[in-house]
């Protein structure tokens, strides 16, 4: 396991897995996680067990992941984002272990905006934005710009927004 930099009174359990240059800051909350090369970390952020973040992904303060999302690389998680795994949770399920914990994978170079809350089971394609405040409640297609509560489909992304977000083709 690589030594990430950590800042003041992070909790990070020992099945963490981490790889290199990853900075972690204050007050975050990682458990039996992998977060890949070169990811930052804000604080007062929350990783659960069975999440993945790719390469260079840049979680900013007070977001929350939880059990299986999958991140891929070059993905930017904007503030105060919420990520969740059950479309139905009750005490009771969370008390006996039913729970039906649902997969949600976030494509590279996708962007989460500020305040945005990600359903269960989803998934968030290539260079897709989603806008602040957003509600995701179905897929975003690759390389569309989605807002709204629910969010809904607004533009795709033209040429030279892919080339720029991915850095493939000409700019």
């Amino acid at each position: 396991m690589a030594s990430p930099s950590l800042g003041p009174n992070c909790t990070v359990s020992d099945d963490v897995v981490f790889g290199g240059d990853v900075i972690v800051h204050g007050y975050a909350n990682l458990y039996g996680c992998k977060i890949g090369d070169g990811c930052r970390i804000g604080t007062f952020v929350e990783i659960q067990r069975g999440a993945t973040l790719g390469h260079r992904v840049r979680v900013q303060s007070h977001s929350f992941i939880c059990s299986e999302i999958a991140i891929g690389d070059d993905v930017f998680i904007g503030h105060n984002v919420s990520f969740i795994n059950d479309r139905y949770p009750s005490v009771l399920s969370a008390e006996d272990g039913s729970w039906n914990c649902e997969v949600t994978t976030v494509q590279n170079f996708a962007s989460i905006g500020t305040g945005s809350t990600i359903l269960a089971g989803l998934e968030i394609g290539e260079g897709a934005i989603v806008g602040a405040g957003a509600v995701v409640t179905k897929d975003v297609p690759a390389f569309t710009v989605v807002a709204g509560n629910p969010a809904q489909v607004l533009r795709e992304l033209d040429a030279v927004e892919i080339a720029t977000r991915t850095g493939r083709g000409e700019k």
